[in-house]
């Protein structure tokens, strides 16, 4: 099957080589680095290392994430890809295990899967206390409405090309891990988790990192889960 990755980017010049040299190259054909208006040397690391590097300037987890679809889109049917991986650039996640993750799906057994972090080893301070209870608040709320058993709204995740042109994605910023989840769920989506190994990012985060940025992409995260109903 043919493998692309997304990686929305924001400065992570620091981190996005060392995210680029441990993709299986062996299992993937492009790598798409969404350059979200970097103010660094993210892009210019990012092309030396082979990826194909687009522009998206309009701030937003999610917008960077949009770039990378609409390019796929624009590719002629033949050449579209068969799954997207979506990774984070700032070497939080392991890419190395992109093999496990994708398996479920190269078995016939899933449509989407997502990493979990709650499922793995996460290294002390990888995640902040606020982190974590968003994600177990978020996934009660699925699993309670929607009927979908999630353990992580983990950004490391990958999804059949044909699922993902489905779903219809939107949110632009903190609400797109879970409104790709909650679509997943009301389209009927055969999902499931495998567990992943989460380490301390690379530099600051630009959302958990601050109480503001927590406190906006909690409430984003409710207001994706209930909007969708």
């Amino acid at each position: 099957m043919i493998i692309d990755v997304i990686i929305p980017a924001l400065n992570e010049e620091d981190a996005i080589g060392k995210v680029l040299d441990e993709i299986p190259k062996s299992l993937v054909r492009n790598v798409i680095v969404c350059d979200n208006g970097s103010t660094d040397q993210t892009a210019d690391k990012a092309q030396s290392k082979g990826s194909i590097v687009l522009s998206s300037p309009r701030r937003g987890y999610g917008s960077a994430c949009l770039t990378g679809i609409h390019w796929i889109s624009d590719l002629p049917l033949q050449d579209q890809p068969d799954i997207v991986v979506f990774l984070d650039g700032d070497y939080s996640d392991y890419p190395e295990e992109m093999v496990g993750l994708i398996q479920p799906i190269l078995r016939g057994e899933s449509q989407m899967v997502i990493g979990s972090r709650a499922l793995g080893q996460r290294e002390s301070g990888s995640m902040m206390p606020q982190q974590i209870f968003g994600n177990w608040l978020a996934t009660t709320l699925i699993r309670q409405i929607y009927g979908y058993h999630f353990t992580d709204l983990g950004p490391f995740r990958a999804i059949t090309w044909s699922a993902l042109k489905d779903l219809g994605m939107t949110d632009p910023d903190f609400g797109w891990t879970v409104e790709m989840q909650v679509r997943a769920a009301k389209k009927g989506l055969i999902c499931s988790e495998v567990p992943v190994n989460y380490r301390r990012r690379t530099g600051k985060s630009k959302v958990s990192g601050t109480l503001k940025g927590s406190f906006l992409a909690g409430q984003k995260i409710l207001w994706t889960i209930f909007k969708l109903l």
